[in-house]
């Protein structure tokens, strides 16, 4: 009876990011208002996604603590960097575009850490053991994340930086402070994540290929996403190279994973 109900619960989980992932083939398809409603639900069945492993694996106790932590301190980086400049840089959100804002921060922006930290945190996890790596690979690939996620969303004119000229080549439209800050951020998150986790004792037999799915296609579908559909080539040269820091090695570790 517990495989049949561990079965069924990896088959929600599956679903959610089926569901996941065929909002985001739609993005590309769509624009205006029907945009802004298919990034809300984007995000919203990301978290769902991230939150439903984690409670299979883990207990709903600690998928609650993981939205809090994330979403937490995802938002309280929001509000700040909104009203003071750090520690991403100067930046606005648009107006009434995706739902309720909370000092000038739409609520869904901190839903949106959760949903694109989750895989990233567990695919370092099991690319490396040590804590210490673990946070730091963690903040490398929330970074490598936002090197697709800010340049789709400033192209669609979700959210504006004071400082134009001061980015990457070919993003120059997005300052170098706002990954010097996400890598900060990142770094508290994963380790406030690591206290959690051990508090939270061991995690429950099941499988991750659903996070590793997830982050595969945000690293590979996002790179083809920008270089075809949405006309931003350097994007998706940047986080391909971003996300590939823990890609490649997801690779090499699915190859030598035993099969069965």
């Amino acid at each position: 009876m517990r495989e049949i109900r561990l079965c069924r619960a990896e088959l929600v989980v599956a679903g959610t990011a089926v569901a996941w992932v065929l909002a985001q083939i739609c993005y590309p398809l769509t624009e205006g208002a029907a945009r802004d409603r298919v990034t809300v639900l984007v995000v919203l069945l990301a978290t769902a996604t991230a939150l439903a492993h984690a409670t299979l694996t883990r207990g709903a106790r600690y998928a609650a603590g993981f939205l809090v932590i994330v979403s937490g301190l995802g938002l309280l980086a929001e509000i700040l960097g909104t009203a003071t400049g750090f520690p991403f840089g100067c930046y606005d959100y648009a107006v009434d575009r995706i739902g309720p804002a909370l000092a000038g921060v739409p609520l869904v922006v901190p839903l949106a850490w959760t949903g694109g930290v989750y895989p990233v945190w567990v695919v370092a996890g099991l690319l490396v053991r040590r804590p210490a790596a673990r946070i730091g690979l963690t903040a490398l690939g929330a970074v490598g994340w936002d090197l697709f996620l800010d340049p789709q969303m400033v192209a669609a004119g979700q959210w504006l930086w004071c400082d134009t000229d001061a980015g990457l080549p070919g993003l120059e439209q997005i300052p170098l402070t706002n990954y010097a800050g996400w890598f900060g951020v990142g770094l508290l998150m994963a380790g406030v994540l690591t206290v959690w986790e051990r508090w939270s004792g061991p995690p429950r037999r099941a499988s991750v290929a659903v996070p590793v799915a997830v982050f595969l296609w945000t690293w590979l579908g996002s790179a083809l996403a920008h270089a075809v559909f949405l006309d931003l080539p350097a994007s998706a040269a940047y986080g391909a190279v971003g996300m590939g820091l823990l890609g490649i090695p997801l690779l090499g570790w699915l190859a030598r994973s035993p099969r069965g």
